[in-house]
């Protein structure tokens, strides 16, 4: 396999990258698109650090190959809200000091964010479950689970944004 240009939508804007064999999304949206607030954790698909959303779903972007995702949708952390608006789960996060160290941060909201867009009503034990790839060495994720259910509350619609 050599290198091809791959079309896909990276955060609504419809993006041509040329990839290399062996070029994972990870590396596609950090080096190529410059969207380093998806992270590089273990490289192994094991941490979540680096969890976007593909087409809705959420993936660990360290094992994706970019290749594989001609004509995706994908949603990196830097999609969603903006300095001066925030998305309601990035402002629960801060209002329910889910985010510590940041590590684990964006594939936490992602995570959650892939939850909401299926199930708009989870329970606490269904948000546990759609985080349960994501480590986080910083907040016991007590913090992180409050800050899911809490942005429920502030809107109805978070899926939706």
């Amino acid at each position: 396999m050599a290198e091809r240009i791959v079309t896909m939508t990276v955060n609504g804007k419809r993006r041509k990258l040329l990839v290399n064999p062996g070029d994972t999304l990870l590396t596609v949206l950090r080096d190529g698109c410059g969207l380093t607030g998806t992270h590089h954790g273990c490289g192994e698909g094991s941490c979540g650090a680096c969890t976007v959303l593909l087409d809705d779903k959420a993936v660990v972007s360290c094992l994706v190959l970019a290749q594989t995702i001609e004509g995706a949708s994908v949603q990196t952390i830097e999609g969603l809200g903006t300095p001066e608006a925030l998305h309601p789960l990035q402002q629960a996060f801060m209002d329910h000091f889910a985010a510590q160290c940041g590590a684990c941060t964006p594939g936490m909201i992602n995570a959650a964010l892939a939850l909401l867009k299926r199930n708009t009503a989870p329970s606490r034990d269904e948000v546990i479950e759609a985080i349960s790839g994501n480590v986080c060495r910083c907040t016991g994720y007590a913090p992180i689970v409050d800050a899911i259910m809490a942005s429920l509350d502030a809107a109805g619609a978070v899926a939706n944004e």
